[in-house]
């Protein structure tokens, strides 16, 4: 069996090339290999290769992405690793808006009929998760629903759970939020059977009505 790409990225810089594969060998097993090719002055190239097998995928990946975290905030002061994941789950989340973009200062600011649907529902959630935000989240609740808010009206607390963030208590708030909206509509007001009133004939006035 054939060393066989499963999957190939490159990308060159003036002379230099570089290409990230993912292979499989001839015992069947997967790995990557990063390989660079330089051209020399005499026109041929040198390469170089790095190959990482599929048992050290997850080290691979997790050192790589710790790198790059700490390469993106080179030069900040700070302590170390815990501050910048804080700051960058920070800038993620509602507090990385700009105040008068969060939903509950535009309500206050605005009235809730100023606001998207969105924003209405992340302000029932509360909170979003440590890689998104509540309107994030609530956009991708709507998304699911074929961003039709009618939709949500029929959704049960287990379908709402199954949304990535969406626990229990934040189901509920929406699902509370939503049976109060439906006893406030028209359609679900009390409805009065007419009585109509009328003096039958040869009847004084002053008598006692019959009604029907």
């Amino acid at each position: 069996m054939k060393r066989q790409v499963l999957a190939s990225e490159s990308f060159s810089l003036k002379n230099r090339h570089y290409f990230l594969d993912f292979k499989r060998a001839e015992n069947n097993s997967n790995y990557i290999q990063i390989t660079r090719s330089e051209q020399q002055t005499d026109g041929s190239y040198k390469r170089w290769e790095v190959i990482v097998f599929e048992n050290q995928f997850a080290e691979f990946i997790q050192a790589f992405s710790s790198l790059f975290q700490s390469a993106a905030w080179y030069g900040a002061d700070y302590k170390g690793m815990k501050e910048i994941h804080a700051e960058a789950k920070a800038a993620k989340g509602i507090k990385g808006m700009a105040p008068e973009d969060r939903p509950r200062e535009r309500l206050m600011a605005l009235g809730a009929a100023q606001l998207e649907d969105a924003e209405l529902l992340a302000i029932l959630i509360g909170s979003g998760t440590p890689n998104e935000s509540s309107i994030v989240l609530a956009q991708r609740i709507l998304a699911g629903q074929g961003a039709d808010l009618a939709g949500l009206k029929g959704m049960t607390l287990e379908q709402l759970c199954r949304f990535k963030g969406m626990g229990i208590a934040k189901s509920c708030n929406v699902l509370a939020a939503l049976e109060l909206a439906a006893r406030l509509s028209p359609e679900s007001a009390p409805s009065y059977k007419p009585v109509y009133i009328y003096r039958p004939p040869g009847q004084e006035p002053g008598d006692f009505f019959e009604y029907s």
